[in-house]
């Protein structure tokens, strides 16, 4: 298409504008190029000697004109002019063969200076045009021809001329005012129409090229719609067509171009009111999508965003909204499944567009910024900035016999546990083996603290939004209350139910004590007793499994300890509704709330309270590396006020097996702990077992667990876990109280004996008949345990988890008479006078 000639810097300022509106405009001043690159959005090229294209490209220009090619620069972004004098004294064929032969190889366009004779001749121009085709220059399409006039006034005949050769006519702008910018345009260009009525074909498009409408132009409309800058039309019915001129529907012309063949037009326009369409919307083709539509619907919500919505308050609140886009982009800097990914980054380009609307910026705007970013050939170096690198923190030294690489099993491989012999291994070899996987906890959180404080400052808006986002779940209202809707459950289930809540209850209710009171001195009586803590919150996890369980387990201690309100926190199914056992489970332990949520986000919400979900004084309950993050995080805030059970990290079994235990019991216990997740933590430990003995144990660890349908959790965990041959009952338990397991199973001969010898476990089960699923689900006690090795210093829930000791005393006239000479003592030494006077104050009165 012709290109426009700035060689003034006085021209007239309406003729630089409509200058702006073609592709690609030329300037022979490159400093006045530099400050047109900035604020449109044409290409723009300028003169340049070689020296400086460089630096010129940098600053953003598309294209340098020099007068040799530059091997330090791009080719595609340089355009090598071969002046008029140059043709002149090399003749016209030979400056053409010699521009084939050497420039159109290594530059993205060539210049060439032609008289009006030679223009009007053709064939050589054709000729360079023809060999410049055949020339592919990246995405750039092949290289480009322009022909500048030497002596000379352009005519509308030349200007077909250059286009008839398949060249690009430059013409000063000056002169493009004197022939007509329309009339310059269809002869510069090839335009030409393929209907009968002259009427050229002409597509509109808004900022991000989307297709707004089809409409029809011609000399005069294209002058018209120049020379107002707007969107100006011809229409079949009624003549010139000012778009939008009555309705308010008007159109900002942006820029113009003509598609390959020569025989339709493409304006390039903004949008004001209603829309292109003549049905008040945005196009004839259907609404906008993708980042288009975003862009609209940000701007509209800019202005009409409801007083105390969550839009308004992104907009109005500059820390709520920084807090967002932190958030956003560190989960997609963490995501690592192509779905995952996707979804942040789509959430992160909501908040961004936000951010843009808020300062006034538009999606045109960030396309500028980025097609001018991507013309600079001189490229930064990449580092991200100190406080956003991570210092890698020092790693427990592990010696070579434990830092093998570790790799899930794949299918048709052996799946089998490491295994090492305590007598080869060093001492520090010994102690890694005690070790956990280490979580870095400063990066969990990083990510769930952004979750709490939403859920904090925004209560029920704040859950309906994450759980959409983590579970994929919309939901109508965040709390189910009680009296619940008790779905119909197979018998079958609902009398295992029954049986696990019977046993449960009858276990735990033995563990109410009695109120203690003792008389510690003549007339001093001290008493202690307990009171049900009044509000808890019971998290129940979903994801991976159905864990009615848990349920059970967490809310049978707190019904027996007489907790006054039970709140159950779950994440829904994709319905939104609650799993039907857990919701049979909320039932019988008399809950009076179901929070359907799950994550750090349904701990914050019972942490804090919200509009509907009641707020609790203590919140027990398994869960991932987040929902311990979340209890750990408003545990420690005094404003959330809220105790949790215990710190909680994957699931674990340690067995003990020895010559007298049946390989495939052994086996399944193993796989029934394997199979919770990847980072499960399985540990056998064999007492004096053959080689031969051993192997049937891995043998039925394959064997059974090829048959699991949750086989690839287990071929994930079972590799990263170890067997340990010891060669006594002493050193195992010496081993397994180091460690301190979640479950510690006893298959060995005589197992009732070792019970005793037991220090550090969450819950034991001992001898053959005993698996760890029994605890799991039925037999009475809690499997709501301590693991990571807290079990060397926390129990497991039980009922007086729920329950809060409450001391009194009561003295006589005789008591405070022989006890009060001691207290004076004591606060006297620690300089209290208050607390001796207090004392003093009554025996003066007993005297």
């Amino acid at each position: 298409m012709l290109v426009p000639k700035i060689s003034s810097r006085t021209v007239d300022p309406k003729l630089l504008q409509q200058a702006a509106l073609f592709p690609t405009v030329l300037y022979t001043d490159a400093q006045q190029a530099i400050q047109a690159s900035g604020t449109c959005d044409t290409a723009v090229w300028a003169d340049a000697r070689a020296t400086d294209a460089k630096d010129l490209l940098n600053s953003g220009l598309t294209m340098a004109v020099v007068s040799a090619a530059d091997s330090a620069v791009d080719a595609s972004r340089i355009a090598v002019r071969i002046p008029a004098d140059t043709v002149a004294r090399q003749g016209l064929n030979a400056a053409i063969d010699a521009a084939i032969a050497e420039t159109v190889d290594c530059a993205g366009a060539v210049v060439v200076g032609l008289t009006a004779e030679q223009i009007a001749e053709g064939v050589q121009l054709a000729r360079l045009c023809g060999a410049a085709s055949a020339k592919i220059v990246g995405a750039d399409g092949p290289v480009r021809v322009l022909a500048e006039l030497s002596g000379g006034t352009w005519t509308e005949d030349l200007l077909r001329s250059v286009a008839c050769a398949g060249a690009d006519p430059v013409v000063d702008v000056e002169q493009l005012g004197e022939l007509g910018m329309a009339a310059a345009i269809f002869a510069g260009s090839g335009l030409a129409s393929d209907r009968d009525d002259g009427l050229v074909t002409t597509v509109v498009v808004d900022e991000q090229r989307v297709c707004l409408g089809v409409v029809y132009s011609n000399q005069k409309s294209l002058q018209a719609a120049l020379e107002c800058g707007e969107g100006v039309y011809w229409s079949r019915k009624r003549g010139l067509w000012h778009k939008g001129l009555t309705s308010g529907a008007t159109q900002t012309l942006l820029g113009i171009s003509i598609d390959c063949d020569a025989d339709a037009l493409c304006f390039r326009v903004q949008q004001h009111g209603a829309g292109f369409c003549h049905r008040s919307v945005r196009s004839c083709f259907g609404p906008a999508s993708g980042l288009s539509q975003l862009a609209q619907v940000v701007a509209e919500r800019r202005e009409k965003a409801p007083e105390g919505s969550y839009t308004k308050r992104l907009f109005d609140d500059a820390q709520l909204l920084r807090a967002k886009l932190l958030e956003e982009a560190t989960e997609l800097a963490d995501a690592t499944t192509s779905e995952d990914v996707a979804f942040e980054a789509a959430d992160l380009l909501y908040f961004a567009m936000v951010k843009c609307a808020a300062h006034g910026v538009s999606l045109r705007d960030v396309e500028h910024s980025l097609n001018h970013k991507h013309r600079k050939v001189v490229r930064r170096p990449g580092n991200a900035k100190p406080q956003f690198v991570s210092k890698p923190r020092a790693a427990t030294e592990r010696t070579s016999i434990l830092s093998a690489d570790i790799r899930p099993a794949a299918p048709g491989e052996q799946i089998r546990m490491r295994v090492f012999a305590s007598n080869d291994l060093s001492p520090a070899e010994s102690t890694a083996l005690l070790q956990r996987p280490i979580i870095d906890s400063e990066e969990i959180m990083g990510r769930v603290r952004p979750i709490v404080d939403a859920v904090r400052a925004n209560g029920d808006a704040a859950v309906l939004e994450l759980t959409a986002k983590f579970d994929r779940v919309k939901l109508d209202r965040v709390v189910e209350k009680a009296p619940f809707e008790v779905p119909s459950l197979p018998a079958d289930v609902r009398a295992a139910i029954d049986q696990a809540y019977a046993n449960v209850h009858k276990f735990h209710s033995a563990q109410l004590g009695s109120d203690t009171c003792v008389e510690t001195m003549p007339g001093v009586k001290c008493a202690r007793f307990s009171r049900a803590i009044e509000r808890v919150g019971l998290y129940v996890p979903g994801g991976t499994a159905v864990l009615p369980s848990s349920a059970l387990m967490l809310g049978v201690p707190a019904q027996v300890a007489g907790c006054r309100e039970i709140v159950l926190a779950t994440p829904p199914r994709a319905d939104g509704t609650v799993v039907p056992e857990v919701l049979y489970v909320a039932h019988k332990v008399g809950a009076s709330a179901i929070v359907k949520a799950g994550g750090a986000q349904a701990i914050a919400a019972m942490a804090y309270g919200t509009e509907t979900v009641p707020k609790v004084d203590k919140i027990c309950g398994p869960g991932n590396q987040y929902v311990t993050a979340a209890k750990m995080l408003a545990q420690n805030d005094t404003a959330a006020m809220v105790s949790i059970d215990m710190p909680a990290g994957p699931s674990e079994v340690l067995v003990v097996a020895d010559a007298t235990s049946n390989p495939a019991y052994v086996a399944s216990d193993l796989l029934s702990q394997a199979e919770h997740g990847p980072d499960s933590q399985v540990v056998l430990l064999a007492v004096a077992l053959t080689d031969a003995q051993l192997a049937a144990i891995e043998n039925e660890v394959h064997t059974q667990a090829s048959r699991l349908p949750r086989v690839d959790i287990v071929r994930q965990s079972i590799p990263k876990s170890f067997c340990l041959r010891v060669s006594s009952m002493q050193e195992a338990m010496q081993f397994s109280n180091a460690y301190g397991p979640e479950h510690l199973i006893l298959h060995n001969d005589r197992a009732a004996d070792y019970v005793a010898d037991v220090v550090n476990a969450g819950s034991v089960f001992v001898g053959p008949y005993s698996p760890e699923s029994c605890g799991d689900y039925a037999s009475g006690t809690n499997h709501t345990l301590p693991t990571y090795g807290f079990s060397k210093m926390y129990s497991g829930v039980n009922t007086g988890t729920f329950l809060k000791h409450i001391t009194s005393q009561e003295l006589t006239r005789e008591g405070l008479a022989n006890i009060g000479q001691t207290v004076m003592t004591l606060a006297e030494v620690e300089e209290l006078e208050a607390h001796r006077n207090a004392v003093a104050i009554r025996l003066r009165d007993m005297e």
